[in-house]
């Protein structure tokens, strides 16, 4: 739905013109900032719907722009930088990213990118009425106030971390392919590497699993894909 506010953090500003350019043709309303300081008054201020962000800012790079972001808030964030290596990428997923492009992108691609997070994120935000509660032994998902509590502490999720993690707990054992999952997750476009979705498990075993390498709620299925354990004790 066009409307929505997008902020975009690039040093660049050759970027952010081009970025805001296609942005605005799509009806979206655009604010941007040139460095990572600036962010944090800016999403206070504005409440964006989504954030692009370049992880080689001055300062305070995107990285660390994401990891404070995510202390308080769920709002999509899609990485954009000229660094290519999978340790790059896979270091922002970790941080709370949800997509990643590298430099030089197309234009038309990034405002495709940037209609399936907010779509999913929309369809996220409409099923917050639904009053289920999902509970397995030490582990607590509300689907209302989309809160995760593992032991009776409560733990941050980004946005696709939570969608991951109910998707899986609302269906136990049912195995899920890789390639489906990705769909999902991150909308029917399912645009990008399915790499990304290999991250955002490790992640979330970190956050829910005693012990992450011997998982007892997201159980991998091999040479199959995931599915949440059921029997979890």
């Amino acid at each position: 739905m066009a409307g929505e506010t997008i902020l975009v953090v690039d040093d660049e500003q050759e970027i952010v013109q081009l970025i805001q350019l296609y942005l605005a043709r799509e009806g979206y309303k655009v604010i941007s900032a040139n460095n990572g300081q600036d962010v944090f008054e800016i999403v206070k201020e504005h409440k964006p719907d989504l954030i692009v962000l370049d992880i080689l800012l001055p300062g305070l790079d995107g990285i660390e722009v994401c990891r404070q972001l995510r202390k308080t808030s769920n709002t999509p964030i899609l990485f954009i930088s000229c660094k290519s290596e999978d340790i790059d990428i896979i270091l922002g997923l970790s941080m709370g990213g949800d997509d990643y492009m590298t430099k030089p992108f197309s234009p038309s691609q990034l405002v495709a990118r940037v209609k399936a997070l907010l779509r999913r994120n929309s369809i996220r935000e409409q099923h917050q009425d639904d009053p289920q509660l999902v509970k397995f032994p030490g582990l607590e998902i509300d689907l209302v106030s989309h809160i995760v509590r593992v032991n009776g502490q409560t733990i941050s999720l980004s946005a696709k971390e939570f969608d991951l993690l109910s998707l899986m707990a609302k269906t136990p054992n049912r195995v899920y392919k890789i390639e489906h999952l990705f769909e999902l997750i991150w909308s029917l476009d399912s645009m990008g590497d399915p790499r990304t979705l290999i991250v955002h498990i490790s992640n979330l075993r970190k956050k829910i699993e005693v012990n992450p390498a011997e998982p007892r709620y997201i159980i991998t299925v091999r040479g199959v894909g995931y599915k949440f354990n059921g029997s979890a004790v």
